[in-house]
């Protein structure tokens, strides 16, 4: 059992290696708007999104288009030497999950007072690079059609 787990384990190390990401944690804007922003960029390329979310009025644009910046950074760090638009970099995966909610009180009328939830969220972005999964892809159909013969 051990040996399984650490197997499993050196896998996943091994595939974070390739992940370029970025987490912007405790963003004081609620989940729900935040997710319309990451909707519009999901999947797009790096300077298209850059591009989206530098004309966007949305409150959260300007912090994903931070957030997207540092992950171009990080990638950055990792290949050295290599330039951005060769490797066709896309935002993979962009998740916006509930952060902590500040409870707070407003007055109501004859003497009751109203909770208000100040929400704020974490967002993870997960940048791809296209040119390396279509040669992984083709590994592994090329494989697959290996192991039918």
């Amino acid at each position: 059992m051990g040996q399984r787990k650490h197997n499993s384990a050196e896998a996943r190390k091994e595939a974070k290696k390739t992940l370029y990401m970025a987490k912007l944690m405790n963003n004081p804007t609620s989940p729900r708007k935040t997710r319309l922003v990451a909707d519009m960029i999901r999947g797009l390329d790096v300077d298209k999104a850059l591009g989206v979310l530098q004309y966007c009025p949305r409150e959260s644009a300007p912090k994903m288009r931070k957030l997207l910046l540092s992950a171009i950074a990080n990638w950055q760090s990792k290949n050295e030497g290599q330039r951005i638009e060769d490797n066709k970099l896309y935002v993979k995966t962009i998740m916006v999950d509930g952060g902590r909610s500040m409870k707070r009180l407003r007055t109501a009328p004859q003497g009751r007072g109203y909770r208000i939830r100040k929400r704020s969220n974490h967002i993870t972005m997960i940048l791809g690079n296209r040119v390396e999964e279509k040669a992984q892809n083709e590994v592994e159909t090329t494989q697959e059609v290996e192991e039918q013969k």
